[in-house]
């Protein structure tokens, strides 16, 4: 059976063909969120940077986890992919928290958690989410993500709670002007993409107290207002998925074992981990 898979957040796309349970094909491309996106945005998008890679193939069935696939904007994200890529076979599109979940701890009860461009949780029984802290975006909410970590960097550089020396070398790198950093965030698509952006920066400065600081605090703050709010979480194994658990990790499991919490697998990405999911659980079970 040829099936595809995808992943998406707000700043990426990884998509996985696979045939026989086994990968055949990888592509990435810009992120699809259908709370920002138009039908003929996603659209346009699939056709210009996905189709091109499938080469006329057609999957039999297409696995969708996508960041903003709530359940009153499903029937849109549906109504896409079936137009465009599977026109005759079977679509569904679920959160990106489901994929984790189904990624992470498949038939395993735990907690699991998403770090990258935004921020998520849910306490999983092994088949679906039964408890899920509203991650609110990026304003409101998610924490220990790289948007979140962005705009704690660029919101301390614009009122000068930085070492000078951070502030001269951030300037250097990206040659932005408060000005350009206020359009970015207020004026343009995508802020979160752009905060997010920042986070290499920070990655490539962790030797800094101040950033090291950051970050931890920021990881802290995940765990304080989404983990410890399921109940009995010091029983669970609690994972995590996307690029800024991975890239940093050690910092996680500093601020995990602080805050109490067991800390379990973590990973760069779901994809591989849904591959294996899709290849051994039969599909009237992927609900």
């Amino acid at each position: 059976m040829v099936y595809l898979l995808a992943d998406s957040g707000s700043t990426k796309t990884d998509w996985c063909l696979t045939e026989n349970g086994k990968s055949i094909l990888r592509q990435q491309t810009q992120g699809i969120n259908p709370v920002y996106q138009s039908e003929e945005e996603i659209e346009r998008c699939i056709q210009g940077e996905l189709l091109p890679a499938l080469n006329g193939k057609r999957p039999q069935a297409l696995y969708f986890y996508g960041a903003g696939c709530t359940p009153a904007l499903t029937e849109k994200m549906s109504c896409v992919l079936k137009r465009v890529l599977c026109p005759e076979g079977t679509v569904e599109v679920c959160s990106d928290m489901v994929g984790a979940a189904r990624s992470l701890l498949g038939s395993q009860e735990g907690i699991a958690c998403i770090l990258g461009t935004g921020s998520n949780s849910c306490l999983w029984d092994g088949e679906r989410m039964v408890q899920n802290v509203s991650p609110l975006g990026f304003i409101l909410g998610d924490e220990g993500s790289g948007a979140y970590l962005g705009k704690r960097l660029v919101g301390d550089l614009l009122k000068g709670q930085t070492p000078s020396y951070l502030r001269d070398a951030f300037e250097a790198h990206y040659a932005l002007t408060p000005a350009d950093i206020i359009e970015r965030v207020y004026r343009r698509p995508f802020p979160n993409r752009f905060l997010a952006s920042l986070s290499p920066f920070i990655a490539g400065h962790l030797h800094e107290p101040y950033l090291r600081r950051l970050v931890l605090d920021s990881f802290r703050a995940f765990i304080v207002r989404n983990v410890w709010q399921y109940p009995r979480y010091q029983d669970y194994p609690v994972c995590f998925t996307g690029s800024i658990a991975w890239h940093y990790r050690e910092l996680l499991a500093e601020a995990a074992q602080e805050a109490g919490i067991r800390l379990g697998r973590v990973a760069v990405s779901p994809l591989e981990g849904l591959v294996e999911y899709h290849s051994s659980t039969p599909t009237d079970l992927h609900r």
